[in-house]
């Protein structure tokens, strides 16, 4: 028997939970330490996988809704906890990706994370077409649970070099109806409840209405939707009057006609309702009188808040919830038979009664162009006391071209997050509550469902595969040592990453069973050449393949229509092209991006027992003399026409008898008749470890490091065997340039200044008094809005706007 509830969309792809080792601390270790024993319960199943694979969430702040082609789109990562909504400071990596709507990848990159918080931006092309994109970010760890746990916003971009307006068209025909009969299941002689979504091929919800009929054309129940297309209705069912056809009524009279869900003669039919204002009731049917008894487990991110058991008599079971002892959020509940086996699940949405209050306030409403302008802002719980925060601050100038929504750091996190799909309107459901909003948000619960896990894999006690690691210290490079004519992997193989520098990095592996290896990157950040090779000298067949380290999985999402705009935006898009252009003129030098120095610019061996600065020495034109006349650590031998080096084992006296490992700029060179080819005139330095060098999981009789004056390798290719990439680290800094006006002379500066996106500041910490920004306006009148997220080291998630007016400078008296 399958446990995957018929038409629960979550329930089809229950996703396979990939666990991850090396990190005893997180309760996460090798496969063979975590390999669990099967279960005694479904809870001690829950309980086990909680401890094991922690929760992270990623959240998004992007500076606008809204891009034309050639813009800098600017972004703010939060990194959370997912069980408590807390900032989690265990990835140091996000990778973030702007998607076409056919889901492929147009921009990426690796934004470093510090202290559960990173910035970054993409400069979009000007030769984007216009359309729909998606914004996804993820980390690592994230990729374990597959890519509806990503975070994803739409955007739009608007290329304003190619035709940009068309009159308008109503594009979008081809409907969707969809129904999801509550628990999973539609079981005959009970009363079921069934919700019902109905979207256009967008995933836009519609209005519509309809019937269930039997087989002998009978109406069995009626629907009509209540909002964003999705409502719901009972219908009693059953097994003669099968199958039952659904036709729906659309708006423009068209009707469509549907199977409706198959009956089943045996099952169990969950029912979710209030039983007041301070509980909830269960009810869970079945046909006959079982005397089964069921348990009812409720769990919310991973934990457990209720496991009730009850026998079914007269063909049903109840169990009574207090709300006020429920968790908020998103909530599971799951029904399991006597055997344990799942039988019917839904979710159940509980408000968060307490967000981050966020309230900014300008020091005016209306200001001339080239003003300051001062916003302060303050942060506070829901008693009014002060909550410090981290936030993100966007202003920009307000235009009528149609954008999708913002998406918001309270409604991500508690909501959408935890769900599946597109979800219209989020802060629709955290808002206020009444009746309506009530019972539309059950109606979501019921439709979008979606769990992080298999319960089939957590009952049958099966362990996590070591698969997606937490990138705690910097980003990993993943590739794979492969026979060079099989392409058959290679087991057991050491392999190495090399980033050619003056600052000598090495990085090393052994391959596993199926020829993967991982190495891990610190402060590597911007463009690099990186030199992948295995060792030579142990396997000369051996070829190395590179692994991209972004997904390539994608969350089903319904296609985007094509984006019309009709006249009547021409005059603001051509306001954005001029605003874009005048940006890229005045002000693109200042907005380029930087390295940050590093932190430690040592060599990963640290400090040589020789080193050796050739430019203080009488220069030598041929390398094996000056390895002879200047480096008494290391011998020269020749034997049957090969030359080897020998370092001598200083703590021990005496020489080691194999190579060293011997590095050009930080890459192995494994043939030493091509290291004494090398130039010396192009070399630098030259430093030797005279002792018995531990490395990771490899040991080097000595080491022996030549460096370049440019850190290029002067000139010298790698082995034959060695895999040369273009590789991009850690996106490098950009910072937000604003102009100043504070004095006459800047005022009065003739360079024209419109920008779009007047203010963002990704790093804003408030304090028990709150936190003042300044900031100047352009030349350029209009309506601006301020959007302040943010976080609190509680878990206090927030989000507030205000707008303000600029005017040109003779009409901005009487602000």
């Amino acid at each position: 028997m399958s446990h995957e509830f018929g038409y629960h969309a979550w329930h089809r792809t229950a996703l396979t939970v990939l666990g991850f080792g090396g990190l005893l601390g997180l309760g996460l270790g090798t496969p063979a330490a975590r390999a669990q024993t099967k279960p005694a319960s479904p809870r001690e199943a829950l309980d086990a996988y909680h401890q094991n694979d922690p929760y992270e969430k990623l959240f998004l702040h992007l500076d606008r809704r809204l891009y034309v082609g050639g813009d800098l789109l600017w972004f703010k990562a939060y990194a959370v906890e997912g069980t408590r909504q807390r900032p989690l400071a265990l990835s140091k990596v996000a990778y973030v990706e702007v998607l076409d709507a056919r889901q492929k990848p147009v921009l990426q990159g690796k934004i470093g994370l510090q202290n559960a918080t990173g910035h970054g931006s993409f400069q979009l092309p000007a030769s984007l077409p216009t359309g729909t994109y998606t914004v996804r970010a993820y980390t690592s760890l994230m990729r374990n649970f597959g890519p509806d746990s990503y975070f994803h916003t739409p955007i739009t971009v608007v290329n304003t070099f190619a035709a940009a307006t068309r009159a308008a068209a109503d594009t979008v025909r081809g409907y969707d109806v969809q129904f999801f009969p509550e628990g999973g299941t539609l079981v005959a002689g009970v009363k079921n409840r069934v919700a019902v979504k109905v979207t256009d091929k967008t995933g836009h919800g519609i209005a519509a209405e309809g019937v269930w009929l039997d087989k002998q054309g009978q109406v069995a129940a009626r629907f009509s939707t209540l909002k964003y297309g999705m409502g719901r209705f009972d219908v009693q069912p059953t097994a003669a009057g099968g199958p039952y056809t659904a036709v729906t009524r659309l708006p423009d009279q068209q009707t469509l006609t549907r199977q409706a869900p198959a009956v089943q003669e045996q099952g169990f039919a969950m029912r979710v309702e209030g039983a007041g204002a301070e509980q909830l009731l269960v009810t869970v049917q079945t046909p006959g009188n079982t005397g089964e008894e069921v348990q009812l487990l409720g769990h919310a991110r991973q934990r457990v808040f209720a496991a009730k058991s009850a026998a079914i008599s007269g063909g049903r079971a109840q169990f009574v919830l207090e709300r006020a002892q429920l968790p908020e959020g998103v909530l599971h509940l799951t029904v399991f038979n006597a055997r344990q086996q799942p039988v019917a699940e839904r979710l159940v949405f509980r408000r968060p009664a307490a967000q981050l209050a966020v309230r900014p306030v300008l020091d005016n409403s209306r200001y001339g162009s080239r003003d300051k302008v001062a916003l302060t802002l303050t942060t506070a719980d829901a008693a009014g006391r002060p909550a410090p925060a981290n936030l993100s601050v966007a202003v920009y100038r307000l235009d009528d071209l149609p954008a999708p929504p913002a998406a918001d750091i309270a409604s991500s996190l508690w909501l959408t997050s935890e769900l599946r799909g597109m979800v219209e309107d989020p802060g629709y459901y955290l808002a206020a509550p009444d009746g309506q909003a009530d019972e539309a948000t059950d109606n979501l619960m019921l439709t979008q469902g979606w769990r992080r896990f298999s319960w089939d894999k957590l009952l049958a006690g099966a362990g996590t595969p070591d698969r997606y690691l937490p990138e705690l210290n910097g980003q990993f490079v993943e590739a794979r040592v492969v026979h060079k004519t099989t392409g058959q992997p290679l087991v057991g193989v050491a392999a190495f990453a090399s980033l050619p520098s003056t600052r000598v990095r090495l990085y090393n592996a052994i391959s596993r069973a199926d020829g993967r290896v991982r190495f891990e990157l610190r402060e590597v950040s911007g463009p690099q050449h990186l030199v992948l090779q295995a060792d030579a000298r142990q396997d000369s067949t051996a070829r190395m393949q590179l692994i991209s380290p972004f997904s390539t999985q994608y969350a089903a999402r319904p296609a985007a229509a094509p984006l019309l705009l009709p006249e009547q935006y021409r005059a603001a898009l051509t306001q954005r092209h001029v605003e874009v252009q005048s940006q890229a003129a005045y002000f693109s030098r200042k907005l380029r991006p930087f390295a940050l120095p590093l932190a430690d610019s040592a060599s990963f061996y640290g400090k040589a027992d020789e080193s050796y600065n050739l430019d203080d020495y009488t220069r030598f034109g041929v390398m094996e003399e000056v390895m002879r006349e200047y480096v008494p650590g290391v011998q020269v031998r020749l034997h049957k026409q090969e030359h080897s080096f020998l370092v001598s084992d200083r703590p021990n006296r005496r020489l080691f008898t194999e190579n060293p490992l011997v590095l050009f700029d930080g890459v192995p060179m494994f043939n030493i008749d091509k290291v004494l080819k090398i130039d010396p005139l192009k070399v630098r330095r030259l430093e030797v470890m005279t002792n018995l060098y531990v490395h990771g999981p490899l040991t080097y009789s000595g080491l022996v490091s030549y460096t370049s004056y440019k850190g290029d390798l002067g000139g010298v290719a790698p082995g034959p065997g060695a895999l040369v990439e273009e590789f991009e680290g850690l996106q490098w800094e950009r910072e937000f340039y604003s102009p100043n006006y504070a004095t006459p002379e800047q005022k009065g500066n003739r360079l024209l200044d419109l920008r779009n996106l007047l203010y963002w500041n990704p790093e804003v910490t408030t304090s028990s008094t709150g936190q003042k920004l300044e900031f100047f306006t352009a030349d350029e009148p209009g309506q601006y809005q301020v959007v302040v997220q943010g976080l609190s080291g509680t878990g206090l998630a927030g989000s507030s706007t205000a707008t303000f007016e600029v005017r040109p400078q003779g009409l901005a008296q009487g602000k």
